[in-house]
């Protein structure tokens, strides 16, 4: 049950560390949100591509890292660095915070138009790979439970996503205000170390 428990919450704070990040999908999730323009499907389209990705991710790996010391010894130590190397840069984000703001009066789109443009943003963009398949993917192939691991990473996702839908217009001064992400970025990077931490302890 520890092991169980303890990939939930890994999952859970890993992904929300990399996916609260200003960018392009939040900005247009966001957008979406305040135009009320089809947010919901965007931000369903949003959680069903992560948890997909997080899927191939984590079950894929899993089995080449399960055959391989060498891999998983690579795979472990590679992680634990980046997840360094992203709480830095938080760090770094905090020191000179900057804010998520999203204008706009555009006329309304057709469904499929957006859903096409949510689909763009979301897997035309590289570090989604490199985020979501192989980091997340190769941290959740060398927990405890695999399994627990990938629902905490879709819990994450689908909380996320469906908070910037659902209060798009209720967040929409906070997320302006830089003090909001230099808190965030605080937190995420707390969230990676220690993380980080747990993997060079062999978890």
């Amino acid at each position: 049950m520890n092991g169980l428990w303890q990939s939930y919450l890994n999952g859970l704070v890993v992904t929300g560390g990399l996916i609260v990040a200003i960018g392009a999908q939040n900005a247009f999730v966001l957008a979406q949100s305040l135009r009320r323009e089809h947010h919901l499907a965007v931000a369903a389209l949003c959680i069903l591509c992560d948890i997909l990705l997080v899927c191939a991710g984590v079950f894929g790996l899993a089995s080449l890292l399960t055959q391989s010391p060498a891999l998983l010894a690579v795979a472990r130590w590679g992680g634990a660095g980046f997840l360094v190397w992203y709480g830095v840069l938080a760090l770094r984000r905090a020191a000179r915070p900057q804010a998520l703001v999203q204008a706009g009066n555009e006329r309304p789109r057709p469904r499929r138009a957006v859903l096409a443009a949510t689909l763009a943003v979301t897997l035309l963009n590289p570090h989604v790979y490199l985020d979501t398949v192989l980091l997340i993917g190769s941290l959740g192939a060398q927990q405890p439970t695999p399994e627990a691991y990938a629902a905490g990473a879709a819990s994450a996702s689908t909380l996320w996503f469906l908070i910037l839908a659902l209060g798009g217009s209720w967040l929409a001064p906070w997320l302006a205000r830089p003090l909001t992400w230099r808190l965030l970025d605080l937190g995420v990077a707390a969230m990676m170390f220690a993380v980080a931490a747990q993997l060079m302890r062999g978890l």
